[in-house]
Formats: structure tokens, C-alpha cells, sequence
């Protein structure tokens, strides 16, 4: 089973350039994004053999997240059931035989951290969502978690370290989330690489150097970790300036 997660920085504006070419290529049982950035009606998506699962912020060409999936689900939710994090399309939960499959689109924290305060409120609300759902089967959880979790996650660590996406205390609820059963699955595999990234600036020739972030993930809960197969980054992949991750699992 291969699962694909690309944050998509606008759908419509990726559908000009090469999303339908990577959607085929890939060729994934699940292909999950989010920052469509975009509402209901305003994009048709002709893919043949998917159901579709869209989630929209309310506010127009905003956050938003979709699930194209080749089997359809026994039940989806959109949100996390509290209205005060409901209202910017982040997060869509497929419920299958066998596990939950979930894309989400965590807030950012903002420049200077402005919206850390909410940020944390999130973060402690959705792992509780998280582990509700572990109780019950497993978890594929994937999306842009707008957290680079240690050093070696960003190329520049030390001039981040007080910026949105790499604050102690972004980093800190990550691992709290690791730590209540769940696991990174790029890590899995790869525990010591570097260099590996999945979003670039579009300053400074970022992208060309790679002074990277690695902020996209597939989580999945300890309890299938037997099933995980290979993880990959597809750093080849433009269109956004985040690159699709992919997880493969023995289902």
C-alpha cells in the first residue's frame, strides 16, 4: 500500500505545471494534500478510479486539505470536532477496516511566533484526537506538520532556533506525540540521514542549495510499525515548494 502527502501550496496553481503528471506517476492507493488554498467548486479533479475527500477553510484561498483514495472509506470526519479548530479545512480522518488514515495541515506559528499560544492549544488537542483513535484501531497519520523535529531535520538549525517551526516548544510537543506511541517513519528507516528535506524557501536560491526543512511526514502508530515497508522523500518532485513523502506499508 503506498501513501503519498504533498503540500501542494495552492492546487489550482500546481494543476498548471505538473501535478496531474506526479498524481499518475506515483500512482498511490492514497494520495493526501493539503494547502489546496482553495473552496468547494472552484477546481473540477477528473481521477478515474478515486474518491474524493475534500476539507475547506472558510476563508477563501486559505490552508484546505484533500484525500484521493482508490478504495472508499467506512467513514470520514472532517476537523477535530472542536469549533475552534474546525474553521481552516486542516485535517481529514478516513476510517478503513484496518487503520485510520489521517492528512492534516498543523497551524503555523507565525512570525515571531505570534500564534504559538494557539499553536499549543492545538498541538495538545490534536494528540489526544491521535491517541482516541489509537485506542481503537491503528493510525496513518501524514501532512506538512510545520515542525522540524531535531538538528538534523533543517539545514541551518542554529539560526532557527527561535523561529516558527523549530522552537523548543514546537519541537517539544512533537516529541511528546512520538512518545505517546507513535513513530516517525522517515526516521524508521533512515535514523542518521542528513540532508533530507521536503520544503525550501523560495529565497535565497534555497531550493538549489538545499537549505531545507524536513516538516512533512507520515506518523504512524507503534502498533503497525511491523508493516512499514520503505519511506521516501521526493526531493525530484517541483510544482510546490514542498516535495511529496511517501510511506509504504504491508496492508
Amino acid at each position: 500500500m503506498k501513501c503519498i502527502s504533498w503540500n501542494v501550496n495552492g492546487l489550482r496553481a500546481v494543476m498548471k505545471k505538473n501535478f496531474m503528471d506526479v498524481f499518475n506517476e506515483l500512482d498511490a492507493d492514497f494520495f493526501c494534500l493539503q494547502e489546496t488554498k482553495l473552496q468547494e467548486g472552484q477546481i473540477e479533479m477528473d481521477l478515474p478510479g478515486y474518491h474524493q475527500y475534500w476539507n475547506y477553510a472558510e476563508k477563501k484561498g486559505y490552508s484546505g486539505t484533500a484525500i484521493f483514495a482508490k478504495e472508499p472509506a467506512i467513514s470520514v470526519s472532517y476537523g477535530l470536532g472542536i469549533e475552534e479548530h474546525d474553521q481552516e479545512g486542516r485535517l481529514i480522518t478516513l476510517e478503513y477496516a484496518d487503520f485510520y488514515l489521517i492528512t492534516c495541515y498543523t497551524p503555523n506559528a507565525q512570525n515571531e511566533l505570534k500564534r504559538l499560544d494557539y499553536r499549543m492549544t492545538w498541538e495538545v488537542a490534536f494528540r489526544e484526537y491521535l491517541n482516541d483513535l489509537k485506542n481503537k484501531k491503528p493510525v496513518i497519520l501524514c501532512g506538512d506538520l510545520n515542525v522540524a523535529h531535531k538538528n538534523i531535520d533543517l539545514k541551518n538549525w542554529k539560526t532557527n532556533q527561535k523561529n516558527a517551526g523549530f522552537s523548543p516548544q514546537e519541537r517539544e510537543k512533537f516529541t511528546e506525540l512520538l512518545a505517546s506511541g507513535f513513530v516517525d517513519t522517515f526516521r524508521h528507516f533512515y535514523p542518521d540521514t542528513e540532508g533530507a528535506y521536503s520544503w525550501w524557501s523560495y529565497r535565497f536560491n534555497a531550493r538549489a542549495n538545499n537549505a531545507g526543512w524536513r516538516i512533512d511526514y507520515f506518523i504512524v502508530s507503534d502498533d503497525i510499525t511491523d508493516k512499514l515497508t520503505e519511506a521516501k522523500i521526493h526531493s525530484e518532485i517541483t510544482g510546490s515548494d514542498h516535495c511529496p513523502v511517501e510511506v509504504d506499508l504491508a496492508f
